[in-house]
């Protein structure tokens, strides 16, 4: 027989439930309330939108204590939105949040943070969908401020100006321009400390790059330490998404350094820090930054197509630069594996398909697409097709389409097959 259930046993155990809700409300209600919004990466797309709205709908409402504080909030919530789905929507109600903070605020001190919001729209923008004029407007709105009196709000805007010239420094490709902006981001890091982990990675970021680029085991050293310092600072608990970010990133310079060195045992483990990254959270809750690590590994053969597949669905269609960097890897992995059976059927297939897309694609998909079409006639040729032609008027396009949109990875790729096609 079974355990009989007495009625009031149950019904405490109701109010218990009940209760346990009502302290987890409070504790929510209090991360509201608290300028550091790490909590965020707790919550999934669909309920860090519902609170950006909230925020959104509470700043409108005569009864806000704080109006503009609260409009700030949702500005950066709304940003964050956008970060982790690509919702470009979520980037425009971000832009009308900081115009309508520009529109009403009082003092210097509200200007900045108007202008820091609408600075930080624009550098995600560019980030999420190119366009260098984007960090040319976003400087130009930082220098029109007047310098804040409030220590926290002057590292903000350091920060955010140090951000910006370093994503500039990247675009000229000049290392010496990474250096300098490295300083730049030193200086302010000084000024915020660790509580900015934006910049942080972004620091990180940029001395892998630049140390990857230089051959320098000075910057090498220094980004794994600044590397791992927030890898062991970000609980999976409380920050998984900062975690995963900055594992990412280790796996990307090890990657980076097995295949200039051929140096196998890098390249195996960082496979193991992109698997680990992958592991800190699943992919409906920050789709966008699944689709980035699965870009970032895929040149392991091992990895499963339908995984690239997965990870073109979540991106395609909105003019993301991730998702035509892995509309351009997924493509490339399915040309092989087309190629490897000999398959010229498959091929041609693919071919026919690439070209419906081409018609209306987004600039980014259509540069992606182009390589596409080049990596297709390659391997035709190889299996004993005909030669191809115009292949350099071809990648010769998605090279300035790449670089006018300021997706450098972009038109590298298109570059190396110019390259190949010279030898």
């Amino acid at each position: 027989m079974g355990r009989t259930v007495r009625p009031e046993a149950g019904l405490r155990g109701v109010q218990r439930m009940f209760e346990f809700g009502r302290d987890l409300r409070k504790l929510f209600a209090h991360a509201r309330e608290s300028e550091d919004l790490g909590w965020v990466e707790l919550i999934g797309v669909d309920l860090l939108a519902a609170e950006a709205r909230r925020e959104s709908i509470d700043a409108g409402r005569v009864s806000c204590a704080r109006p503009f504080e609260t409009e700030s909030r949702a500005a950066a919530l709304w940003r964050e939105h956008a970060r982790r789905s690509g919702a470009v929507d979520s980037l425009d109600r971000a832009d009308c949040c900081a115009d309508s903070l520009a529109r009403v605020a009082q003092g210097d001190d509200q200007a900045t943070r108007a202008a820091l919001d609408r600075a930080q729209a624009l550098m995600l923008r560019f980030d999420l969908c190119g366009e260098p004029a984007n960090l040319d407007r976003a400087l130009t709105t930082l220098d029109a401020v007047v310098r804040p009196r409030r220590s926290r709000l002057a590292a903000d805007l350091y920060a955010t100006h140090a951000r910006l010239k370093a994503r500039k420094a990247r675009l000229s490709g000049d290392p010496g321009a990474l250096l300098d902006a490295a300083a730049l981001m030193d200086a302010a890091q000084h000024g915020s400390g660790a509580a900015d982990v934006e910049l942080r990675l972004d620091r990180a970021g940029l001395a892998l790059e630049a140390g990857v680029i230089k051959r320098d085991a000075r910057l090498l050293d220094q980004a794994g330490r600044d590397l791992g310092a927030l890898v062991e600072a970000a609980s999976p608990d409380h920050r998984p998404l900062t975690r995963a970010r900055a594992l990412a990133l280790c796996g990307a310079g090890l990657s980076a350094l097995a295949a200039i060195a051929g140096h196998t045992e890098a390249q195996a483990q960082g496979r193991i820090m992109f698997d680990a990254a992958a592991d800190q959270f699943t992919p409906d809750h920050s789709p966008l930054d699944w689709a980035v690590i699965q870009m970032l590994r895929a040149g392991d053969e091992a990895m499963p197509l339908m995984v690239l597949n997965q990870a073109e669905a979540l991106t395609q269609g909105r003019g993301l630069i991730v998702g035509a960097l892995v509309r351009e890897r997924r493509m490339v992995r399915e040309i092989a594996l087309a190629e490897a059976v000999c398959d010229l059927a498959g091929l041609e297939m693919l071919e026919a398909r690439l070209h419906n897309r081409l018609v209306g694609a987004a600039p980014l998909d259509w540069a992606a697409d182009q390589i596409g079409l080049a990596e297709l006639a390659l391997a035709r040729h190889r299996l004993g097709g005909a030669a191809p032609r115009n292949l350099n008027l071809i990648l010769n396009e998605a090279v300035l389409t790449a670089r006018e949109l300021g997706v450098p990875v972009l038109a590298e790729r298109a570059g190396t097959l110019l390259w190949t096609l010279e030898l």
